[in-house]
This record gives C-alpha cells, sequence and structure tokens, in this order.
C-alpha cells in the first residue's frame, strides 16, 4: 500500500508541474531540459558551431536542447542507458567513468572541445548524504576530464548536490577554472538539494 501510496503522490506532482507540461509541448524528453536553458540564458555557454560533450545525457533532453542551440557544431552524448536516437548528434552507450569509453569519446573530435556538461548522478539509495557524495564524485571525475578536454576559453557545466562534498567540488573547480559560479535554476524542483556549478575559462 505504501508503495502505490508514494506512486500516486509522485503522478499527481508530475501532472501539478508546470515543467512536465512544458516539455510536453515543446518537445523535450524531460523537465530537466528547462535547467540548462536557464542556465544558458542566464550564463549565455551555446553558440553556433560548437563542438560539445553531453555526459550522463539519458534521457536526451539536454543533448536535445543543445542539438536546437548549436546547429552546426558537433555534439556527443554518452550514458550507461540506452537512448533514443537524436538526429544530428554522436551517441555512445557506455560508462564514461570507464577510461577506454573516455579515450573513444576524445576519438570522436580533432582537437579541444568547448563545452562539456553533465548531469550524471548515481542510482539514488534514499540516503541523501551518500547519493550527494557519489554524484560529487562523478562530479570531480568530469571536471578533471574536462581539465585535458577542454579550450582554454571553454565551459564546464555540472550538477552537484549540497552535502559533504560540496565545498571539495568548489575548491577543486577554482583550482582548474577562473571563472566559477553555483546555479540554482526555478525548474529545479525546491525540495531537490541539487545546484549547478559553471566553470569558464582554464587556468
Amino acid at each position: 500500500m505504501k508503495k502505490n501510496k508514494v506512486s500516486k503522490n509522485w503522478i499527481n506532482k508530475q501532472r501539478r508541474d508546470i515543467y512536465v507540461r512544458k516539455s510536453q509541448i515543446d518537445g523535450y524528453r524531460a523537465r530537466s531540459a528547462y535547467k540548462l536553458i536557464e542556465i544558458n540564458e542566464k550564463f549565455k555557454i551555446f553558440k553556433n558551431g560548437m563542438s560539445i560533450i553531453d555526459l550522463g545525457a539519458s534521457p536526451g533532453s539536454w543533448s536535445q536542447y543543445i542539438a536546437r542551440s548549436v546547429k552546426s557544431g558537433r555534439l556527443v552524448s554518452i550514458d550507461i542507458k540506452k537512448m533514443e536516437t537524436i538526429d544530428n548528434i554522436i551517441q555512445i552507450k557506455g560508462d564514461f567513468t570507464d577510461l577506454n569509453f573516455q579515450k573513444k569519446i576524445k576519438g570522436y573530435f580533432k582537437s579541444k572541445v568547448d563545452v562539456i556538461v553533465s548531469d550524471m548522478a548515481v542510482n539514488t539509495t534514499g540516503i541523501k548524504d551518500i547519493d550527494a557524495i557519489y554524484t560529487g564524485e562523478l562530479a570531480m571525475e568530469a571536471m578533471s576530464f574536462s581539465k585535458n578536454m577542454l579550450f582554454e576559453d571553454g565551459s564546464f557545466i555540472s550538477k552537484i548536490f549540497l552535502g559533504s562534498s560540496f565545498n571539495e567540488i568548489v575548491a577543486l573547480a577554482k583550482k582548474i577554472f577562473r571563472e566559477v559560479k553555483i546555479y540554482k535554476p526555478k525548474s529545479s524542483r525546491k525540495e531537490s538539494k541539487e545546484s549547478f556549478i559553471i566553470c569558464k575559462k582554464l587556468r
């Protein structure tokens, strides 16, 4: 019974969520598209012709928005889950933390890239502090990858959670990048501990 109650609450919450309804109208696969849209509107990240990597891309709403924004660029998306095809992007099914897949990603670009985005998160355990730590580790791994993969004036965006690893992530970002901002979009649910770190210009 408890599970059914939780399921009903989730369904009702989805029905009331304006971003869920908006995503259905605009043709995005998930409401998370609007988090990236808000980030881009505030920080002016994407331009036509850019080369971009989308880490933890499933179900594909970030890739959809990027593909619409960067029409003549190159976008490579990776996730451990299989995604439905999106036109004009390269999709990889695999684990980004595996060095072989990192090498595969690099192989799609002749040189470095303009932007790396990451919406990666672990499968939740329900224990928020543990989930924050594991997701934080993914963010730091993506950040270290970005250090070697971005052009000097490149940008890195990642989901992070408030928790014990938050300060460590921000400190690492400041060592790698000259500009570091933390931002919580309006489309991020109020009860969620997620924020996004927006980093620009390698040191």
